[in-house]
């Protein structure tokens, strides 16, 4: 596990940004091309501006997608189809954009492209209670799938809310489809981008707790090549002393 360390969100999008590319680019020169799964929401927002300026043969790139909720049009200000679009897929010269569609139809034909490989980079964020994707706590470890239809919990619907995608926590839809847990361990690495003051506790959380699906989030530390790039503020309840490592994996905090 490395942890980097950035004054703000501003320069941890540029910290984050250039170590995605570098994986990026790495990846497209080992196997010709390059398979990546994006995160949405606001804690991604200064990293993909920052990464769709970077040196990217965007062309051998296939975009793999976390989640979307259940029967929400793309049209919707949460629509996170209508987010990547806009700030991303529009932006950049991608071989292939793979995006849930929020239909449990939908999950088959998107299994099959995500397996039809091996995933080398997953940018996954970390919510407010710790989940991963849409698995909120209690999270299932145990499903092999590789997407699955989820309730969201109260305290996920009110950081929709608080992020501005909704009116009320009442306008939040009920389900989800999500990628799995399991499915984010078959990354052949993880990039975490989890900035601002609102994620303190459930970075605090990750990183002073073993592994458990009440901090979803845990699991990723058993990770062979997990990286987690915060800011001062969402780094602010860490004890350094109190950091919990798992399986004999080591811990690298870089301050940026």
């Amino acid at each position: 596990m490395r942890i980097v360390i950035s004054d703000d969100a501003k320069a941890l999008g540029v910290n984050s940004a250039d170590f995605v590319a570098e994986s990026i680019n790495a990846a497209i020169k080992d196997h010709g091309s390059a398979r990546v799964v994006f995160s949405t929401g606001a804690s991604q927002l200064t990293m993909i501006e920052e990464l769709i300026k970077r040196d990217v043969d965007w062309s051998k790139v296939d975009m793999f997608h976390l989640d979307e909720y259940v029967d929400l049009p793309e049209t919707h200000i949460a629509s996170f189809r209508k987010y990547l679009k806009e700030r991303f897929i529009n932006k950049v010269n991608l071989r292939s954009a793979n995006l849930v569609d929020g239909t449990p139809e939908g999950i088959k034909a998107l299994t099959e492209k995500l397996r039809s490989a091996p995933i080398d980079i997953g940018l996954i964020g970390i919510g407010e209670n710790a989940h991963i994707a849409f698995n909120d706590p209690p999270a299932d470890f145990d499903t092999k799938e590789a997407y699955i239809i989820v309730n969201l919990n109260d305290t996920c619907k009110r950081q929709q809310v608080r992020e501005g995608w909704f009116a009320t926590v009442d306008d939040v839809p009920k389900q989800a489809v999500s990628m799995t847990v399991y499915q984010i361990l078959q990354c052949r690495q993880i990039i975490s981008v989890v900035p601002y003051a609102v994620k303190a506790d459930a970075i605090a959380k990750t990183l002073h707790n073993d592994v458990t699906n009440t901090i979803p989030a845990t699991i990723m530390k058993g990770h062979d090549d997990f990286h987690i790039f915060v800011d001062k503020d969402s780094y602010a309840k860490v004890d350094e002393e109190k950091i919990v490592t798992v399986n004999g994996k080591s811990c690298t905090i870089i301050r940026a």
